[in-house]
């Protein structure tokens, strides 16, 4: 009897001491903390919807052996041109980068921004520049380890008027993102100006440029929707993208132990690019359904209807062609590949936001004398937590977006994995009486009950009849003034005769 009393208790000790060991033995194995730099604000949706939502996955898989501390803005000093750099030198772990923004310096890559050549969908150009990464980037970002590359949301030129033919392009001055924007903006008639985005709304409202070809998630950031109401889009391809790529420094990725190598691998690659693409497009269709339900005019040019357009950009591209032939690089077989990479993912479907959760509806106790909701005479206000639906912009050609009532309050954030996984949000229903009710609103701030009535009685409760005040002097002086009492008459005069 004893030695059976003897093991239970060694066995309850060891499975409460159990834990405390695995912590000590996790407390030994390697740690790393990494920083990652980039260029936009801690509010948008490159770091709510894609970068932060990676770190925290990378953290949570290696069991907080991999801390990585994000710093937006950046908040570690230098300029966007100079990521690709600090991330080589190991000044930041890992960065999101442009490499637009050293023109010449990555040519392979800007195959992916040549005026309409890229897919208007961020998800289907983010997977074609991945899968081309692994045969034609591999030399051009051997200095870093690559973890995905990405194509931003496509270019929309956004005006005060509706900008529908070649012709109307004549003379606007229109600001940039890349060198290729700005060739085909010049062959088409337009004049392209380049400025840093802080500075646009200001050009904007000077008039020192007529409108910009920026990317739908631009729009709300540097509020061009409250000055350029009209927005001319493209239905098959982009007029110009930017790619991205979120490297990590060599030295950074080899000292790491081969199990957070490996949780680093598997958030690489195909997964991640196209987690960025999907983040892309599912902002740009946010924006572009908020910009129409504004009013404003929301022009999408059929494939037909943009021929021309892109047959004046050619020239662009064969410039291009030139420059790879005279670096040694067959530029003509980077174009091929890409195109037949769009092709393959083209068919990919649409991002479709998950549906909000419906609201758990409260058990409404029943009570003697209640009237039920059905039969009340006003209606039940409808929920606020489920924001209301808004359509699509149609496609049409030079035909403006129908528009529609002020958009509703925008619902909570969806994050990129919700999507991707597919996953239903699950919510066990627990029954929660109703609220006591209160009487006062002192009573409700307090949080104390609301004071019970007293029960009826048979006999009728006889309440003594209040005093009246006292009334002050001065007042019932006013109230009953003493009476008026009239002058006395003068004396006789006697005529007494001396």
């Amino acid at each position: 009897m004893g030695a059976g009393r003897r093991t239970f208790l060694a066995s309850a000790l060891a499975s409460v001491a159990a834990p405390a060991f695995i912590r000590l033995a996790r407390a030994d194995l390697p740690h790393a903390t990494l920083k990652l730099h980039h260029a936009q604000s801690s509010v948008s949706c490159v770091h709510v919807d894609f970068l932060e939502p990676w770190a925290r996955t990378v953290e949570a898989q290696s069991d907080g052996r991999i801390r990585i501390d994000i710093f937006p803005s950046m908040a570690l000093g230098g300029r966007p041109a100079d990521l690709f750099d600090q991330v080589r030198d190991r000044f930041a772990d890992i960065v999101w980068a442009m490499p637009s923004q050293t023109p010449g310096r990555f040519p392979r890559i800007e195959v992916f921004e040549l005026p309409f050549v890229p897919s208007r969908r961020a998800l289907v150009s983010s997977r074609a520049v991945q899968y081309f990464s692994a045969e034609f980037l591999q030399d051009e970002f051997r200095e870093v380890h690559p973890i995905c590359f990405s194509c931003a949301d496509r270019g929309v030129l956004h005006a005060n008027r509706a900008i529908v033919t070649r012709a109307q392009l004549n003379g606007l001055r229109l600001d940039v993102r890349t060198r290729f924007a700005g060739q085909a903006v010049e062959v088409l008639g337009g004049r392209a100006v380049s400025m840093p985005s802080a500075q646009l709304p200001f050009a904007i409202a000077r008039r020192v440029i007529d409108g910009c070809i920026v990317p739908w998630d631009m729009v709300p950031a540097l509020k061009l929707d409250e000055q350029l109401n009209a927005h001319t889009d493209f239905a098959d391809y982009s007029l110009s993208t930017t790619t991205y790529v979120l490297a990590m420094n060599k030295t950074s990725y080899q000292t790491l132990p081969a199990d957070l190598k490996k949780i680093i691998d598997n958030n690489s690659g195909q997964m991640v690019a196209g987690l960025a693409g999907v983040m892309w497009d599912l902002k740009a269709r946010a924006v572009a359904d908020a910009v129409s339900q504004r009013g404003d005019v929301i022009v999408t040019l059929e494939p037909h209807a943009v021929a021309h357009w892109r047959e004046a950009t050619e020239p662009v591209i064969e410039a291009w062609r030139k420059q790879m032939k005279a670096r040694g690089i067959d530029g003509e077989k980077l174009l091929v590949s890409e195109r037949s990479l769009l092709e393959k993912y083209a068919n990919l479907p649409e991002p479709q936001p998950p549906a909000p959760p419906k609201p758990v509806q409260q058990p409404v106790e029943a009570k003697a004398g209640a009237i039920p909701p059905a039969a009340s005479a006003s209606p039940a206000p409808p929920s606020s937590s489920a924001p209301a639906a808004h359509p699509a912009p149609k496609i049409a050609v030079a035909t403006p977006a129908p528009h529609g009532a002020q958009p509703a309050a925008a619902g909570p954030s969806v994050h990129w994995w919700q999507f991707w996984k597919s996953t239903p949000a699950t919510a066990s229903v627990v029954p929660v009486p109703p609220p006591t009710p209160r009487a006062h609103w002192w009573q409700f701030w307090k949080s104390a009950p609301a004071p019970t009535p007293p029960a009826a009685s048979a006999s009728p409760v006889v309440l003594p009849t209040p005093a009246a005040p006292p009334v002050p002097p001065h007042a019932a002086a006013i109230a009953n003034p003493p009476p008026v009492r009239p002058p006395p008459s003068p004396p006789k005069t006697l005529n007494i005769p001396l």
